[in-house]
């Protein structure tokens, strides 16, 4: 079964090597921390925060020919996860002569959330992940907030 989520943050988490950059998903009542590079974290976080860039990004070049091309991405999905590497799709679809061709496009979880937060699409999560990977609301704590509370202001 899929779950709708939502990019709740961007913040890091610990790992032995140092503290590592996640994307945090909410989905099921649970939070899914994503791990992500330095600047797929940056990317992502800006586009959250609506910060305009200078110069298109990578994501944003894709969504402009993309878009260009009649295209348009529907969803994307977080839907399997193997010895600890997340795996993801992007669902698109173009129009030709008014009938819908529909796409699959596997992609890293960072891509595939870095496009979603800028063309404002629904990303999905399944069961098997969640169960996996998700951690209670009150286990991960975003800045001095409190840490039962979720940052989209749910409890």
């Amino acid at each position: 079964m899929e779950h709708e989520a939502e990019v709740v943050g961007v913040g890091a988490g610990s790992a032995p090597s140092g503290d590592v950059p996640a994307v945090i998903l909410s989905a099921r009542g649970e939070y899914v921390p994503i791990f992500v590079s330095g600047d797929q974290a940056r990317s992502i976080g800006l586009a959250l925060e609506g910060e305009p860039f200078d110069r298109p990004l990578t994501h944003d070049l894709l969504v402009d020919i993309l878009t260009e091309f009649g295209g348009a991405i529907d969803r994307v999905r977080v839907d399997d996860l193997h010895d600890g590497t997340f795996y993801a799709k992007v669902d698109a679809e173009r129009y030709d002569d008014g009938e819908p061709e529909r796409f699959v496009f596997d992609a890293r979880p960072s891509d595939a959330l870095a496009l979603a937060v800028r063309v404002d699409c629904p990303i999905v999560v399944t069961d098997e992940v969640i169960d996996e990977a998700g951690r209670p609301r009150d286990s991960l704590r975003f800045g001095d907030d409190d840490p039962s509370e979720d940052p989209s202001g749910e409890r």
